[in-house]
This record gives C-alpha cells, structure tokens and sequence, in this order.
C-alpha cells in the first residue's frame, strides 16, 4: 500500500500532531512547526524533540514532514521582504532539524511587480542565500508546485526546473507536487495519457528521485482554473480516477502521500478517517 497520512495540528505540543495521526489510521505526518501565520516562534525545547521522536517511534508513524509558513515569499522583489523571507525559511529548516525532520515544503512565491524571469531568479538567488548561512544544515529545501495563483511562481514543471538550474547546490532540492494544484495549474492527472505525460515530464525536467512528497487533495475549481481550493477525495472535479492514477502507479509506493483537506467530522466521523478510506479503497481497487 502507498504511505498515507495527513497533516495534522501540533496544538497542545508536537507529540499530539503524531498520535491524532496514529487516531487516524496515518503512516505518515506532515505539520507547521510554528504558527503558519506569523513570523516569531516559540522556542523549541530539548523535552518537546525528544517527546516528538518518542510519539514517532512508539506509534510507528514515518515520514515526519514540516511546511513553512505561508508569509515567506522568496521571490518578492521587495529587498525587506525577502531577506525576512530568507530568514524566516532559515528559522524553519533549523526548527525541522531540531524536530529530525528531514524535509520543509515551501511555495516558491510569488513576483509580483518584477518579471517571471527575474522571480524566478530571486527564488535561486535567495536558496542560494539560506545554503551559505546554513552550511551544515541536514533539513532540504522542498519546492511545492502550486496553482499559479495571481503571479505565484511554481505552477508549472519549467518553472521548478529553472529554479533549480540557478541553485549552486542544486542536489540539496526537493520537490512537493499537489495534485489539487497540479490540477488547477492545467495538468489533467484524471485522464491516463495525460497524467504519464506529467511523469514523464518530470523526470526529464527535474528527476523523480527529487520527488519528497506528495499533497493528495482534491480540487473544488475546474482544470487550469489556477485557483487552490482544496476538497475532499472523490468530492471534487479530479475525482477518483485521478487518485486511482496516482495510487496504483508503482514508481511512488515509496513516496509518503499527504492529505491537506478540510478538517471537522462527516457523520461523527473525522474527514481525515473518510479520505484515508477512500485512498486506501481506490488502491486495493
């Protein structure tokens, strides 16, 4: 079966993102490791890793992965805002680190007023940066497609290739593709021939071995809408076959699968135990 979790809350302390995890029938855990929503964060402590790598341990949850917050933006050609940029994505590598988690998902950003040449080489530039001020940093940088919302970077395959072609140390790279955002940037995962010709795109443009992770939500927007809103699985225009696709395809049983769709219960019973189902459904086929 593929690896399956979701993400999951650390309120009350990191241990308890792992074990609502192990309440949901996860293999696997992604979570921010601070507010998502602000720049400060409270210190991690020696007791919340260990009491962390412990929960991991005990309920045999894998893959732990963080994602950053939303703020930065690594492209912004606003000097203030991407040097606060830089050092937020330092604050959360180093934060991963302390956690054991090997791998941060961030959106590439967004340019704004400047060119989507010239965003596209702020966001190296600025990889670049955090590279040289973390030199023994073990936590890699994870580049998630996205939606291509207003001037959003990242939206399509060429785009990630042209960031990493500029980074110095490019072999520290990962990718994060989300199917709700690969589906909303135009790539049409519901139809076969469609959905191995992404495969096989991304393989030649940026290698499947980069491949860290992989966001599993459905989309309530149409195809190419550019447009991220997530739904549940099989409840929204990709649909089951879409997933089926993604599933069954061998090349990523070893690739941990997130779900990053709306919480709340359906019927007294969490979201997050409904999608698990209908994944692990639509995988025994």
């Amino acid at each position: 079966m593929p690896l399956l979790g979701a993400h999951m809350s650390i309120a009350g302390g990191y241990h308890n993102a792992v074990h609502e995890a192990h309440r949901c029938g996860c293999d696997v855990v992604q979570l921010f490791t601070k507010n998502n929503t602000q720049w400060r964060a409270k210190e991690i402590s020696e007791a919340d890793a260990e009491q962390f790598a412990g929960s991991l341990r005990e309920l045999k949850i894998a893959h732990p992965i963080s994602h950053a917050s939303y703020l930065i933006n690594l492209a912004s050609p606003e000097a203030a805002l991407r040097q606060k940029s830089i050092e937020g994505m330092i604050v959360e590598l180093t934060r991963a680190e302390q956690l054991g988690i090997p791998n941060v998902i961030v959106h590439p950003g967004a340019h704004t007023t400047a060119s989507e040449e010239e965003g596209l080489a702020l966001v190296a530039a600025s990889i670049d940066d955090i590279h040289r001020r973390t030199p023994r940093g073990k936590a890699r940088v994870t580049l998630e497609i996205t939606a291509g919302q207003g001037s959003c970077l990242g939206w399509r395959l060429e785009q990630l290739a042209a960031i990493i072609g500029q980074i110095k140390q490019r072999e520290k790279i990962g990718i994060c593709v989300d199917t709700c955002h690969a589906f909303a940037a135009g790539y049409d995962i519901r139809d076969r021939k469609c959905y191995l010709e992404f495969w096989r795109q991304f393989e030649e443009l940026l290698g499947l071995d980069r491949l860290k992770a992989v966001h599993l939500n459905d989309s309530k927007r149409e195809l190419g809408s550019r447009v991220d809103r997530h739904e549940h699985i099989g409840r929204g225009q990709i649909g089951a076959e879409g997933f089926r696709n993604i599933l069954r395809d061998k090349r990523l049983r070893h690739v941990p699968m997130y779900l990053e769709t709306p919480k709340g219960d359906h019927d007294g019973e969490p979201w997050d135990v409904i999608n698990l189902r209908t994944l692990r459904g639509l995988a025994r086929g």
